[in-house]
């Protein structure tokens, strides 16, 4: 039985499996998006809940939700339609909280 010892030939060929890239390709421009609406949105949510800053919360959400819906459109994989969402909801959450609080006058 000489092919009971035989080994298939081992590749070392691995995939690399990250939150974003759950289909084991490469998606640079999706990442980014899902990254940016992400750190955004979070961003628009605590600026919005802290007071003395709500102009600057108020920016940040109405910069941060068009980031985040243009973002959702092209997502290739389920981790980017996560961060989308969250940081779509931080920045919508956050600019109705920075216009509740004086908006955009300073």
């Amino acid at each position: 039985m000489p092919h009971a010892l035989h080994r298939p030939h081992l590749t070392l060929h691995r995939r690399h499996v990250t939150l974003l890239n759950n289909d084991g390709r490469r998606h640079p421009l999706e990442n980014s998006l899902a990254v940016t609406a992400f750190i955004v949105g979070m961003m628009a949510l605590v600026l919005g809940v802290i007071v003395r800053t709500h102009m600057f919360g108020a920016i940040a959400g109405l910069i941060g939700s068009p980031i985040a819906l243009c973002s959702q459109m092209v997502s290739a994989t389920v981790g980017e339609r996560w961060l989308n969402i969250v940081g779509l909801i931080g920045a919508f959450v956050g600019l109705g909280l920075s216009l509740a609080h004086g908006g955009f006058l300073p």
